[in-house]
């Protein structure tokens, strides 16, 4: 795994936790409807079959079209939550990478 594929991972594994870590159910309600929206333009992207290499290439692209599956879905806090939502989104994607290892 290059050093690069590296740290987008630890990246998706921080957002995870800071995910995870959300107490408010209102928050990790609509965290978690942002997160939907962004793994399914993951697939439409990435499809079923990938590496994650494949899946980090994507991520270095995912801030202008996250942003816009983000406006989309009316999130109206989406500016402070994109980056959360985005790595968390990975992660999560990241576990269907034929390469994957937890």
């Amino acid at each position: 795994m290059t050093a690069a594929t590296e740290s987008a991972k630890q990246e998706w594994e921080q957002a995870y936790r800071a995910f995870v870590d959300v107490k408010e159910p209102a928050l990790e309600t609509r965290l978690g409807g942002q997160i939907e929206a962004i793994l399914g333009e993951l697939r439409r992207r990435v499809g079923g079959m990938f590496t994650l290499t494949q899946l980090a290439d994507e991520y270095g692209r995912a801030d202008v079209w996250a942003r816009h599956v983000l406006s989309e879905q009316d999130a109206r806090d989406w500016p402070r939550t994109q980056s959360l939502v985005e790595g968390a989104a990975f992660h999560l994607y990241a576990r269907g990478a034929v390469d994957y290892e937890p």
